[in-house]
C-alpha cells in the first residue's frame, strides 16, 4: 500500500471519529434539554460513550456492506469459473467497473475473461480441426468403399479391375500421407519435439532434395534452373529437409507440364535466403494470407485433382518459425508463385 493511500485512510478515520463525536454531542445536548443536566464530567462521559457506540455501529455497517459487495463479487467469480469448467467459454465478466474503482478483484476478472477467450478460441480451433480431418478422411474412404464394392462384380473386365485397384491404392496412399502429416504437425507443435541444430551445408542439402524429387519433375518435362551459393548454416537438418521437400514438391505439383522452377540460394548478412519461383497456376491475392493455415486449399477444384491434405505448408511454416525465420509469398493467378524463405545462419559471420 502506498504512503498516500495510508495517509488517506487515516484521514478518513479521523473524519469519521469527528463526525460521530459531533452527532453524539448533538444527541446529548438535545437529550438534556428535556431532563435535568448532570455535571459536566458525567455529560462528557455520556457524550464520548455515545460517540464510541455510534462509531462502532458505523464501522460495523460499513464493513457489512463491503463484505456483502465482496461476497457478491466472489459469487459472480465462482459462478463464472463454474460455467467455464462446464465448457461454456463465452463467459464475460464486467471487469471495467471494478478496474475503474481500483477493486482488488478487477485484475482477476480481467484474467478470467482472457482465459475464457483463449479457451473459446482453442475450442473453435479444435472443432474446425475435427471437421477438416473428418472431411479429408471421408473422401478417400468413400472412393475406396465404392471401388471395393465394384470389384465384387464378376462381370468386370480385367482392365477395369486393374484401374479400380490403382484408384484404391492411390486413395490408400493419400490416407497414409494425411495420417503422417497430422502426426508430424502435432509433434512439431508439442513442446517435446526434438530440435537439434547442427552446422551443415545448406547448398548440398538442397541439391540432394532436388535430385530425390527428379522423377516427379522429369515426369512433367519440367526445367529446373538452380543457382546455389556455397553456404553453411546451423539448423536441424532433418526438419529443414522436410521443409524443402514440402516446398519443392508443392511447386512441382502446381506447375503444368513443360513449366520451369527456379531455385536460388544466397547469403544476406547473417541470413540464408532461398528463393523458389515457379511458372505454376499461381495463388489469388485473397488466399495468400491463409495458405499456411491447416487444411487451407487456395483452389479447391484443382487441389482435389492433384491431391494433397492441406497440411504441407502448415508444416513448412512451423519449421521456419522454430528456426526463427520467415517466409514471404509473391504470386499472381496464371503467372506462377515465388516463395522467399529467410533463415538465420545461426553463427557469427
Amino acid at each position: 500500500m502506498s504512503r498516500w493511500r495510508i495517509v488517506s485512510n487515516i484521514a478518513k478515520v479521523w473524519m469519521l471519529i469527528l463526525l460521530c463525536s459531533s452527532v453524539a454531542y448533538a444527541i446529548t445536548f438535545g437529550l438534556f434539554g428535556f431532563i435535568p443536566q448532570p455535571g459536566d464530567f458525567i455529560r462528557y462521559i455520556l457524550s464520548e460513550t455515545l460517540a464510541f457506540l455510534i462509531f462502532g455501529l458505523t464501522v460495523f455497517l460499513i464493513g457489512r456492506t463491503k463484505n456483502s459487495k465482496r461476497s457478491d463479487v466472489l459469487n459472480t467469480m465462482t459462478d463464472a469459473l463454474r460455467q467455464i469448467a462446464k465448457g461454456n467459454f463465452r463467459v464475460k465478466l464486467n471487469a471495467q467497473k471494478l478496474t475503474e474503482q481500483n477493486h482488488p478483484f478487477g485484475k482477476i476478472f480481467d484474467s478470467i475473461n482472457h482465459m475464457a477467450e483463449e479457451l473459446n478460441r482453442m475450442e473453435q480451433m479444435r472443432q474446425e480441426f475435427i471437421s477438416n480431418v473428418s472431411h479429408e478422411i471421408q473422401s478417400p474412404l468413400t472412393s475406396i468403399r465404392g471401388f471395393a464394392n465394384a470389384l465384387q462384380n464378376d462381370q468386370l473386365s480385367p482392365e477395369a479391375r486393374w484401374r479400380y485397384l490403382k484408384i484404391i491404392e492411390k486413395e490408400s496412399t493419400r490416407l497414409s500421407k494425411l495420417s503422417e502429416n497430422l502426426l508430424k504437425l502435432t509433434s512439431l507443435e508439442s513442446a517435446n519435439h526434438p530440435f537439434d541444430p547442427k552446422p551443415y551445408r545448406l547448398d548440398k542439402q538442397l541439391r540432394q532434395v532436388i535430385l530425390s524429387l527428379e522423377p516427379q519433375w522429369e515426369e512433367k518435362s519440367m526445367e529446373m534452373d538452380i543457382s546455389l551459393d556455397e553456404l553453411r548454416i546451423v539448423a536441424d537438418e532433418d526438419l529443414m529437409n522436410q521443409l524443402w521437400v514440402n516446398l519443392i514438391s508443392n511447386s512441382i505439383k502446381f506447375t503444368p507440364e513443360g513449366g520451369c522452377i527456379k531455385i536460388q540460394l544466397r547469403q544476406k548478412g547473417k541470413f540464408a535466403e532461398v528463393i523458389l519461383a515457379d511458372t505454376g497456376i499461381g495463388i489469388a491475392e485473397e488466399d495468400q494470407a491463409h495458405i499456411f493455415d491447416r487444411f487451407y486449399k487456395a483452389d479447391k477444384s484443382r487441389n482435389r485433382s492433384v491431391g494433397g491434405s492441406g497440411l504441407g505448408l502448415a508444416i513448412v511454416k512451423k519449421i521456419i518459425d522454430m528456426h526463427g525465420g520467415k517466409i514471404e509469398v509473391e504470386s499472381r493467378l496464371g503467372e506462377g508463385t515465388k516463395m522467399i524463405v529467410t533463415i538465420p545462419c545461426g553463427y557469427e559471420i
